[in-house]
């Protein structure tokens, strides 16, 4: 099946690739030509586990394309998907759907006999109709059907995710559609996850319900790691307990800093958006909202209080820039909030992340980037753990301790036994454990 895909970011390039991988001729498009001869020449300008090494793979079998000529790319292709960005409004906070719609008008353009138009971008509900309309009113002999199909993908596990999917959700009444996105996912078969079938506005509404579902989460047991510091218990051990209950389930129960990222913050707020408008608002959803941005502003102050009330004059070394590891995603970031308050407070801030860096540098003047956790941490009066990256669970604790100006540990992610920090003669703070 030929398979055009409008957008080669983060949703595109990864189901792109994978589509090729399955055996579909796949034509991923961009309107920006140095990115797309970039890709031609197998260079991934994002960090994803596996990609670089897929997308290599499937250009060389000549299943995947990169072109900046979306007319061309739709006239050849059965099903288009539209995957372009939806980065939240800085004022209205909702998202911004111009890219969607501009998508819409360049895709009419090229429609030659009956299409699936796939939404991918994760949009808010009513997008499909809006889509439709902006088609039918360039193209009004066209044929098509607009169908919803929101992805669910994981960043740092987004491959595993596209191929072994829990559930694939497919918005759409056309049993012409869902027959051709049947043939779609048709070599998932074996995997045998479930296609799930629903209107097109309840697809929409799917995609932004599980993002704020799963926030709410995080959120409720970062409550909970609080009211622990306050009454002596340990957030691990609560969140073992509740999360056996499979009618809860132990994932997203890992206090931390508050989430960031690219969707739950812009997810959350579209729903929020979304509910208001409809007269219908969702108390529960914009006071997770609330809680978890203010919790990444005030969150430093836990730095400041570990450093004896003032980290004036101090460097301090923060491990972990990205928003989770095994992504160079700095988007909504705590690591941004964290950074910028010890500046304010008059502390020096040097910084490490394995693959972050190239991104965070722009986002964070006057802040020291360093080769290793070790140079990170050379004269620093506090070492603070924000992303759990897997080379941050076994350093070196004695050659730390020597390193560090002051014993002092900041640990975010719970990555360390507290008994064990204490025993190597660190002043070791983490999140909801005595």
């Amino acid at each position: 099946m030929n398979i055009a895909m409008i957008g080669s970011g983060y949703v595109g390039l990864v189901s792109g690739a994978c589509f090729a991988d399955f055996g579909h001729i796949v034509t991923c498009v961009d309107n920006d030509p140095s990115i797309v001869s970039k890709l031609k020449d197998g260079q991934v300008p994002i960090y994803e586990p596996g990609l670089q090494e897929l997308v290599s793979t499937n250009i060389g079998s000549r299943r995947l394309v990169f072109t900046t000529d979306v007319v061309s790319a739709v006239k050849n292709a059965d099903v288009i998907f539209i995957a372009v960005g939806t980065p939240m409004e800085p004022e209205s906070r909702n998202a911004d759907m111009r890219f969607v719609h501009a998508a819409a008008s360049d895709i009419a353009a090229g429609l030659e006999g009956f299409k699936v138009i796939v939404t991918k971008s994760t949009v808010p509900v009513g997008t499909g109709d809006e889509i439709e309309n902006i088609i039918r009113k360039l193209r009004p002999d066209a044929e098509f059907e607009v169908v919803s199909n929101p992805e669910f993908l994981r960043e740092g596990a987004a491959i595993e995710d596209f191929k072994r999917p829990n559930r694939i959700i497919i918005g759409t009444e056309s049993e012409k559609a869902k027959e051709i996105m049947s043939a779609v996912y048709r070599p998932l078969n074996i995997n045998q996850p479930p296609i799930v079938f629903m209107s097109r506005r309840a697809a929409e509404l799917t995609k932004y319900a599980a993002n704020a579902f799963l926030a709410t989460k995080i959120t409720f047991i970062n409550e909970i790691a609080d009211l622990c510091e306050k009454i002596g218990a340990d957030v691990q051990q609560i969140a073992r307990g509740i999360g056996l209950d499979n009618r809860i389930g132990s994932k997203f129960l890992h206090a931390g800093p508050g989430y960031g990222g690219s969707c739950f913050p812009k997810d959350t707020m579209a729903l929020v958006h979304t509910a208001q408008e409809a007269g219908s608002p969702m108390r529960i959803v914009e006071t997770v909202a609330e809680v978890n941005a203010w919790r990444k502003k005030t969150i430093a102050n836990r730095i400041i209080a570990a450093c004896g009330g003032s980290v004036r004059g101090k460097s301090i070394s923060i491990l972990g820039l990205a928003f989770k590891p095994n992504t160079d995603d700095m988007r909504e970031s705590p690591s941004l909030d964290i950074v910028e308050a010890i500046k304010e407070a008059g502390g020096h801030v040097s910084a490490y992340d394995p693959e972050a860096m190239k991104n965070a540098k722009p986002l964070m003047p006057n802040v020291t980037f360093c080769e290793d956790p070790y140079d990170c941490a050379e004269g620093a009066s506090a070492l603070v753990l924000v992303t759990e990256w897997d080379s941050f669970r076994a350093l070196d604790l004695k050659k730390l301790k020597n390193l560090l100006r002051e014993p002092v540990v900041v640990d975010f992610r719970n990555i360390y036994r507290p008994e064990e920090m204490r025993a190597f003669g660190f002043r070791y703070h983490s999140i909801g454990r005595p």
